[in-house]
Order: C-alpha cells, then sequence, then structure tokens
C-alpha cells in the first residue's frame, strides 16, 4: 500500500486510488512540510503551492499531481532535482468554464438589453479553455476571434489578431496563463494603461488568474465611473480580494468558474490515469461510471429552438447569478472565500442534460453548446 496525501476538496481520490492506498484528506492551503513525511503521492490544487520548502521532508515521494490546467503553483525544477514525476491535468475544467462564461454573459444581455449575436468576442488565449469557448459562440453564431502571441510564433495553425483588435472588441474573455518572463508575460495584462483605453461598455471577464488584471487600476477606473462591464471569478491576492473592487463589478464569483463536478471529477482521474501509468497498473475504473445521474437529466422541447429556451436550459443547469449572491455576502474575509470553494455546491455540466431537440438543426446547436441531444 502506498501513502496518498490530497487536497480535502477533490473528489473522488477514495474511489479511484483507495483500492491501492491510504488517504490522508487535508486543506489544501494547510499542508505543510511534516505532511509529507512517508508520503508516496501527493495530490493538490491551485491553493497548494509545491515548492523546495514543502518538499524538504518528503523522503518518500515519487509523484505529485495537481487537478488543475495551470502550473503556476508547482515548482517544476525543484521537483525534477529530486527525481519526483510531477503532472497537472490540462482541459479537465474547460468545459465548465466556457458555461461559466456563457452564463455570464447571457446575465449581462437580460440586464443590459443586448443581443449577444450582435457582440464581437475576443478570445484571449486559444488553450483548451478557449477553445471550448469559441466552440460554445460558434454554436450561438456570435463572431469571435483568437488573439495567443506565443502560439501564433510558434506556426500554429489559425488565425490569430493581435491585441490591438482585441482591445476595439465588445466582449474581452481571458484564458491565459499567468507568467512573468518571457517574450509575453501575462501578468497585469491589463494594467492601468491598457484599462483605460477599452472603450465604455466593453465587457472584459477573467476565468484565468488573478494577477493577469491589476485589481488596483480596474477599482480605481471604475470608481471614476468608467463604463466597464465586468466579470470577475479570479482576484489577486486570493483569498483576500479587494473588497472595494468586489462593490464595482457586475458580476463576482469566488475562483469557481471551473467548479464542475465534472471537471474536478475529471481532473482526479486525469491524475488517476497518469498514476497508473507510472506505477505500470492498468486503470480498473473509468469516469463515467463515477458521475451520478442528474436530478433533471431529460427535457424535450415542443417546437423550435428560441434563445430563450437556451437561456432557459442554461440557468437550469448552471446560473452564475448564484455565485455571485454567495461571494458578495459570505466571500469578504479570507475564511469566507475559501468556504466558498470548499463548500461549493454540486454544479453540472451541460452534458448532464438529454435534450429531445424538434429538428436536427436546433440538435446540432444544443450540441454544439454541451448538450446531450435527441
Amino acid at each position: 500500500m502506498i501513502n496518498v496525501l490530497a487536497d480535502e476538496n477533490m473528489p473522488y481520490v477514495t474511489e479511484l486510488f483507495g483500492d491501492f492506498s491510504n488517504i490522508t484528506f487535508k486543506a489544501g492551503r494547510e499542508i505543510v512540510a511534516d505532511d509529507l513525511i512517508d508520503v508516496d503521492v501527493l495530490l493538490v490544487r491551485s491553493i497548494t503551492k509545491v515548492n523546495s520548502e514543502l518538499i524538504a521532508k518528503a523522503n518518500r515521494l515519487r509523484f505529485v499531481g495537481s487537478a488543475t490546467i495551470g502550473l503556476d503553483h508547482i515548482d517544476g525544477a525543484c521537483l525534477d532535482k529530486r527525481s519526483i514525476t510531477w503532472t497537472n491535468a490540462p482541459g479537465c475544467n474547460a468545459i465548465g468554464v466556457a458555461q461559466y462564461v456563457l452564463s455570464s454573459l447571457l446575465v449581462l444581455a437580460s440586464r443590459k438589453g443586448f443581443e449577444l449575436q450582435d457582440k464581437r468576442v475576443a478570445i484571449v488565449g486559444a488553450g483548451n479553455i478557449g477553445k471550448q469557448l469559441a466552440k460554445i459562440l460558434t454554436a450561438l453564431s456570435i463572431e469571435h476571434f483568437f488573439c495567443d502571441p506565443p502560439l501564433k510564433d510558434a506556426g500554429a495553425a489559425g488565425d490569430y489578431r493581435e491585441m490591438d483588435e482585441v482591445m476595439k472588441a465588445d466582449i474581452i474573455s481571458l484564458h491565459v496563463p499567468m507568467t512573468k518572463e518571457g517574450e509575453y508575460p501575462t501578468y497585469h495584462l491589463f494594467d492601468e494603461q491598457r484599462l483605460s483605453q477599452l472603450s465604455d461598455n466593453t465587457i472584459l471577464l477573467n476565468s484565468c488568474r488573478g494577477d493577469v488584471i491589476d485589481n488596483e487600476a480596474l477599482d480605481k477606473l471604475l470608481a471614476t465611473g468608467k463604463e466597464l462591464i465586468t466579470v470577475m471569478d479570479v482576484w489577486q491576492n486570493e483569498p483576500q480580494i479587494n473588497q472595494s473592487l468586489l462593490n464595482k463589478v457586475d458580476i463576482a464569483s469566488s475562483h469557481i468558474a471551473g467548479y464542475s463536478f465534472e471537471g474536478k471529477a475529471r481532473g482526479t482521474y486525469m491524475l488517476y490515469q497518469r498514476w497508473c501509468e507510472l506505477a505500470n497498473k492498468v486503470p480498473e475504473k473509468s469516469l463515467v461510471s463515477l458521475l451520478p445521474k442528474a436530478n433533471v437529466s431529460d427535457i424535450k422541447l415542443q417546437q423550435a429552438l428560441t434563445v430563450e429556451d437556451i437561456k432557459q436550459l442554461v440557468t437550469l443547469v448552471y446560473d452564475v447569478r448564484d455565485d455571485d449572491e454567495l461571494v458578495r455576502a459570505h466571500g469578504l474575509s479570507a475564511k469566507g472565500f475559501d468556504n466558498l470553494r470548499k463548500q461549493y455546491k454540486v454544479r453540472r455540466e451541460f452534458s448532464a442534460i438529454t435534450v429531445h431537440a424538434a429538428n436536427e438543426t436546433d440538435a446540432a446547436t444544443l450540441r454544439g453548446l454541451g448538450f446531450n441531444t435527441i
């Protein structure tokens, strides 16, 4: 038997690792060096900083897995030096984040009185999440484009636009990693200067990393009466977020954009697969067999699909306003912010619902959004 230490918020660790390991769970922010004595496998999320200090007493550690798409909390060089295998779960929460963005845009369209089909969307970052969002926008016939200088420079196929064009878009959705080094750092990608250049009524969404937007600069800009529409899921200095900024943004949440039940389960499962590969084990469990049936799993449309139908279907599965209300009521303190993540509800992805569409055209649209269809 191996010893596993896991973030207490990771689902299905027991179901996937329990047959061949002793598992200890602990809050991710509270994991310290002493906890890694005699531990073989460490499973974390983004709030645990895995560095030389944390693994200083790790005498048996063989594998570190982060059930996240980001890696800025993992010191890979440090782990490599100790010959400790490490991995993350790229794309595990892409669907959840893209559906969070869609829910936010539908709410804003209703509040502000505009049609999404009239807007042009800039997707900054063409990774797994950006591509998933593009798929949704395509299904809704919403004009969009990518901006991803590193991919463009690498010769990736596709039409990648420059930041100058991003600044002219009606909607800007950020999906980049947080980097401070290299030719294209994303730290404060939207700083005071760039924020001030945005036109009134531009919609700016950040569901990637808090440091990508200068939160203090955004707070000051909004305080001047700038009519910038903002959606903030991630914040600088989490969990001690800028409360003044929280009061000014249009939609706020507690770093839960990718917290769909399927996304979190998918992240754990990807780590299970990687561990099995490392240990020369054949994976005996499947992700599909673990997921429960949704409370509402079957809906029949009696007529051709309308925009209102789409709004109702999306809201049935996930309504971002619930998370906005919670963070404003309970996320002002660091403890409250963390508790919102720790005690997060079971939120399913659109795929948990099968929709009986009136025709194949509507079915194709719904499939593009992520619903199962008949």
